[in-house]
């Protein structure tokens, strides 16, 4: 008898007989049962369960290098045993944005939901290592439309962002700006008398210079006044508007300069309004002069239709405009923001102060070695500066007169010591040098200096002051078998342009004033 494995057993029974042909082939007689209770000889074959002790057999394959995850957003970051370092942080509420230095390159850092650009800026200083906390920025740039402003301190990153086209090619740009607040620092410069409002309240007495200073310090600014181009909707032609920024809003006369209510048209909610400087006006619409700016919905995409632009006639009456739409908008908290520049550090480490000194030179006091009682401390202001200017010229003669010596090793200072400067640009044209500097500030002693496109062997150092960008020849001359470099006709002469600028940054020279601001490539 035989057992077959089954769901029913079948049973074979044989018969053999002595002869005949039933004895070779025999008969059988099938009959079909259920299966006994206990049987010990039924097997089934069973999943085998897969343990988690299983994956430590991996760590046989130790020595092998780890495979980066190609797909780190499919698998566990607690289960999978490959490299999970792009995944974001273990708070979930992050997000992941890409800011783009000057060079093009990017770097992509995990923020909060609600983020500012000020907090924004100081993780991009921590984590690339710049120094000089408040004078970064975030620039909102939008190269198809030539569009650029720079993000306000207290602004939430992610809000901004939300706003943008998702087939657009707007970019966050991480650059340095130290004009943030400057009509903080110079508001006359920043509010010319001839712009201010004839309606604004001078009945106490009070001049424009103090006008300006007490609405500054209360958050807000003068009533501004003037005429602006604008382009029409849907046409290439501009037309002249005499135009009025007031704190409820922008209004244009429809009749010459007229101030009459009924000669005043509302254009725009300054609520509701973002202020960008346009980039190349002249080629992308048509501008009459390159001091462009536009008007927009902040709480829209950004679309040429919905663009209002306007063309000053120089680069001060654009600030001026640019900065009321500024003050209106954010009132009072562009003056926090303004004391809170002041009271951080100026770089991660705490060392330097308000005004770009380091806490070391802030411990220093001036000193007069002249008498024979010995040294003594110098109190007048005035007198310390004066030392100061003499000490530093008489450290240029004894430079230049080491530097002139016969048996001096040429290697040691080469004449090419300012292709490795950060001030220097190559040559750049003298527009884009306008460019780079109007885009990091129009503060005074904003510098650059560039090769000449226009005389061999010559540079051009590039300034900033009173929002111009001033430029000064710096011509190569020889005296004694010795080359120089002057900016005066040979008064004042210079080894290389190193000992130039170090020399302009103490003295002005023929300078209007003193370099203090290298204009710079930030790379990230």
């Amino acid at each position: 008898m035989m057992e077959v494995a089954g769901p029913w057993m079948e049973v074979f029974e044989r018969k053999e007989k002595s002869g005949g042909a039933e004895a070779l082939l025999g008969s059988s007689a099938r009959t079909a049962s259920p299966p006994p209770a206990d049987s010990p000889s039924i097997r089934r074959s069973q999943p085998i369960l897969i343990t988690s002790h299983r994956a430590k057999g991996l760590e046989s394959f130790s020595s092998f290098p780890s495979i980066p995850n190609p797909f780190p957003e499919l698998c566990s970051p607690s289960k999978s045993p490959v490299l999970v370092g792009s995944l974001p942080p273990q708070s979930s509420d992050k997000h992941l944005i890409k800011v783009y230095g000057e060079d093009s390159h990017s770097r992509s850092v995990w923020v909060s939901p609600g983020a500012t650009a000020r907090e924004v800026c100081h993780l991009l200083v921590q984590t690339a290592h710049c120094s000089d906390h408040e004078n970064w920025a975030l620039l909102e740039l939008h190269p198809t439309l030539g569009l650029e402003r720079c993000l306000e301190d207290h602004e939430v990153v992610l809000e901004v962002r939300g706003t943008w086209s998702l087939k657009g090619d707007t970019r966050l740009v991480f650059c340095k700006n130290y004009a943030k607040y400057e009509f903080f620092r110079k508001p006359m410069l920043f509010f010319p008398e001839s712009m201010i409002s004839d309606s604004a309240d001078v009945s106490r007495g009070m001049t424009s210079s103090e006008l300006i200073q007490n609405l500054l310090r209360s958050g807000t600014c003068p009533e501004i006044q003037g005429f602006l181009h604008v382009k029409e909707p849907g046409r290439k032609a501009w037309k002249k508007v005499y135009f009025f920024l007031r704190r409820s809003g922008l209004y244009c006369s429809t009749k010459g300069c007229s101030k009459e209510p009924r000669h005043l048209q509302y254009v725009a909610d300054l609520d509701d309004l973002n202020v960008y400087a346009v980039v190349n006006g002249r080629k992308l619409y048509g501008a009459p002069a390159e001091f462009s700016f536009c008007i927009k919905p902040s709480r829209k995409p950004v679309r040429s239709q919905d663009l209002k632009i306007l063309c000053a006639e120089n680069e001060q009456t654009r600030t001026c405009w640019t900065s009321a739409f500024r003050l209106f908008k954010h009132g009072k908290q562009l003056q926090c923001n303004y004391q809170l520049s002041k009271s951080a550090p100026r770089s991660p480490e705490g060392s330097r102060l308000a005004d770009g000194k380091s806490k070391s030179e802030a411990s220093l006091v001036a000193m007069d070695f002249s008498g024979k009682a010995g040294g003594r401390v110098i109190q007048n202001p005035t007198e310390a500066q004066s030392a100061e200017r003499e000490e530093g010229q008489a450290w240029r003669r004894r430079e230049a007169l080491r530097c002139s010596l016969p048996n001096l090793n040429s290697a040691a200072r080469p004449s090419s010591i300012h292709k490795s400067q950060p001030w220097f640009h190559g040559g750049v044209s003298r527009k884009e040098a306008q460019r780079l500097i109007e885009k990091q500030g129009l503060v005074d002693g904003m510098f650059l200096i560039r090769e000449s496109q226009q005389h061999a062997q010559c540079f051009v150092l590039s300034l900033c002051f009173k929002l111009k960008t001033k430029h000064y020849l710096v011509i190569p001359c020889e005296e004694g078998g010795r080359k120089y470099f002057t900016m005066d006709d040979g008064l004042t002469l210079f080894i290389d342009l190193l000992q130039l600028v170090e020399f302009h940054q103490i003295n002005k020279g023929i300078l209007p004033v003193c370099l203090k601001h290298p204009c710079v490539c930030v790379a990230l």
